[in-house]
């Protein structure tokens, strides 16, 4: 084997190592089951029955992209689903209403949980548990 394969496939063992650490879902893994929703602070996490959710609705109702020009795009099936910390802060996102994991979770959690009232938690408490 050449130097130049052997660094191709330390680099892509690595590269493959990062996208499982970190948490991105790829293509055919639909993620945990069972997720605590937490910003950085960490006070009051939220408990996620990521599956659950599944069931009842499709990927694209919560997962997106983001455009060149930093505009939501719509999610693709198979797309890499990035943390959404890494466009939902106060450096990357100029919308102050959507500029932290908390805001944009609300926004989206709260509209859909009031849609679905008769099956969904509209208390905090009710995903917010201590």
């Amino acid at each position: 084997m050449c130097k130049n394969t052997s660094v191709i496939i330390t680099v892509t063992a690595f590269c493959i190592g990062l996208f499982a650490a970190s948490g991105i879902c790829l293509a055919g893994n639909t993620g945990p089951e069972e997720m605590e929703l937490k910003t950085a602070a960490g006070t009051k996490p939220a408990r996620f029955p990521h599956k659950k959710h599944q069931e009842s609705i499709g990927c694209k109702e919560c997962h997106h992209a983001k455009t060149k020009k930093g505009l939501q795009a719509p999610y693709v099936d198979g797309m890499v689903v990035a943390n959404c910390f890494t466009c939902h802060n106060a450096e990357d996102m100029a919308n102050v209403k959507l500029n932290s994991f908390k805001l944009a979770a609300h926004t989206l959690c709260k509209e859909c949980h009031k849609k679905y009232k008769d099956s969904a938690p509209t208390k905090c408490t009710g995903c917010h548990i201590k």
